[in-house]
């Protein structure tokens, strides 16, 4: 019987991790924390660039349209400017028409014929990180300065 209760108390030390070892692995997961936490906000932060510079660059097309869409010697994706005959006052006008255009007229090839860009939620409006654009129809930029660096593009 003595030795059946050895057996017991036994088995209950050798159960389980003693103090010592779980500070041990606290400490390796703090130090593994302190180093990836900084890591993934370098990513967040090259994934809002990417994304603003992504959308900077389809409101440049929405602007001046697509040089490459060619077909039968005639450029198809005009944009703002090409149908219009001038950059918009704003970034609205690419999506909603201003009352002073005339519609889209397809023997002139003058007129709004737009949207030009995608408009369900006005998205398009702000950076990645929530700040308006800089629009400036005179010196033919649009910038964004929510970042840490501001990133502007030339029509």
């Amino acid at each position: 019987m003595n030795l059946n209760k050895l057996k017991k108390s036994k088995k209950l030390r050798q159960s389980g991790f003693t103090l010592v070892e779980l500070v041990i692995i606290i400490v390796t997961l703090g130090i593994l924390a302190a180093v990836a936490i900084p890591k993934f906000g370098d990513i967040a932060e090259s994934s809002r660039i990417t994304a603003t510079t992504e959308e900077m660059r389809n409101l440049k097309r929405a602007v001046i349209g697509n040089p490459k869409v060619v077909a039968g010697g005639e450029l198809i994706d005009r944009g703002f400017m090409g149908d219009v005959g001038f950059a918009p006052a704003q970034l609205s006008d690419l999506a909603i028409k201003p009352g002073s255009l005339a519609v889209y007229n397809k023997l002139t090839r003058l007129g709004w014929n737009g949207p030009y860009i995608d408009s369900d939620d006005n998205s398009y409006l702000t950076d990645a990180w929530g700040v308006a654009y800089i629009y400036s129809a005179g010196s033919r930029t649009i910038t964004s300065v929510g970042g840490a660096d501001t990133i502007t593009v030339s029509f």
